[in-house]
């Protein structure tokens, strides 16, 4: 399918159009990356508005970045525990049934969370990570590419290890 200036569109891009000639606006969003905010005013009088942002993941989320650095505020949904946050409350959680004498081993824990007992082993292992791996995670400012695996699966001992192995630098 083409548009009436030729160019070939694929069927969303041709709804699109057929959807904004019927209405008389057209509705364009294009995601630049670099730039400064402009408003273009054309002929028969439709504003373009252009801010170029950044999209960036922090523990599974996007969130917007504008050219000056700002952010929009937190929002009540934007503060529901990420899953490395609850991976960690849940570990502790499991440390301390063990503590208490609540549970008996590992496996009784498994058995009543209806989980597998590998999965409670790893989960308890977080609560060895070093204090400011638990503060990044509390404060969700881990790198984006540290995952739940490599935090929980065989973690080393000491604390500039575990560090190391995440790429995080001495504290």
């Amino acid at each position: 399918m083409t548009n009436s200036s030729g160019t070939n569109l694929d069927s969303r891009q041709a709804g699109r159009e057929a959807a904004d000639s019927r209405d008389g606006v057209r509705n364009d969003i294009r995601i630049q990356k670099t730039g400064e905010p402009d408003i273009l005013q054309t002929s028969d009088g439709r504003l373009t508005l252009s801010v170029p942002i950044q999209i960036k993941r922090r523990s599974g989320r996007k969130l917007v970045t504008l050219p000056n650095g700002e952010t929009d505020p937190v929002r009540p949904w934007d503060v529901t525990a990420t899953p490395l946050q609850l991976a960690l409350a849940r570990g502790h959680r499991w440390l301390a049934m063990l503590e208490s004498g609540e549970a008996k081993s590992l496996k009784e824990i498994a058995a009543r969370e209806g989980i597998d007992n590998s999965y409670v082993s790893r989960m308890v292992n977080l609560t060895t990570l070093a204090p400011d791996i638990v503060a990044a995670i509390l404060d969700d400012t881990l790198p984006n590419h540290v995952t739940l695996f490599d935090l929980a699966v065989d973690p080393p001992a000491l604390w500039d290890e575990q560090r190391a192995r995440i790429g995080l630098g001495s504290a």
